[in-house]
């Protein structure tokens, strides 16, 4: 499957960002590096077949198997030792990633119940955005009668911009549906 984001980047998006932002300097346009999707289950300390099936979806979603993410300290009010599984984590780079992110903006977020937009005061001030996902119906992916639990996620977009007004008008550009 080719990545048409990645094309409609190169074609349309990268031009338009040169002329808003009158960079003297092919470099200096910013593009995706990387994003990166995080689901918690701390649940899964006294179910480990949550994590399992956690591991299952996000794959699915992805494209690419997930890494296991272990707790690093031990925390007696939470029943937590070091080294449980309490997590599990995807980054995605190249056409993986815009693959994704075509499937995320013009699929799953618009399956989303009231959905009014996306909000435009999520990003870190160096120019990347978080996303916070409530469950992982919205994926066409998931099947809903072989979910067991809903599980949430968050999704990271680390862009190469120096500010957030640049990252802003980047994802915009790519289809990010803000919300007005």
């Amino acid at each position: 499957m080719a990545a048409r984001l990645k094309e409609h980047y190169k074609t349309e998006v990268f031009n338009a960002m040169m002329e808003k932002f009158k960079y003297k300097n092919v470099m200096e346009v910013p593009k995706l590096e990387k994003i990166t999707i995080n689901m918690g289950l701390g649940e899964a300390k006294d179910n480990p077949k949550i994590m399992e099936t956690a591991v299952q979806e996000l794959a699915l979603i992805t494209g690419q198997r997930p890494v296991v993410t272990k707790a690093r300290k031990s925390i007696a009010n939470f029943k937590l030792r070091e080294g449980m599984s309490v997590g599990a984590k995807v980054t995605l780079r190249g056409d993986n990633m815009y693959i994704f992110a075509d499937k995320l903006f013009n699929i799953a977020l618009p399956r989303v119940r009231d959905f009014k937009g996306v909000n435009r005061n999520s990003f870190d001030g160096r120019g990347n955005y978080s996303l916070g996902i409530k469950e992982q119906l919205i994926f066409p992916e998931i099947i809903y009668d072989q979910v067991d639990m809903i599980k949430g996620m968050n999704i990271v977009f680390t862009t190469t911009a120096k500010t957030d007004e640049e990252a802003q008008a980047l994802l915009e550009l790519l289809g990010m549906p803000f919300a007005k």
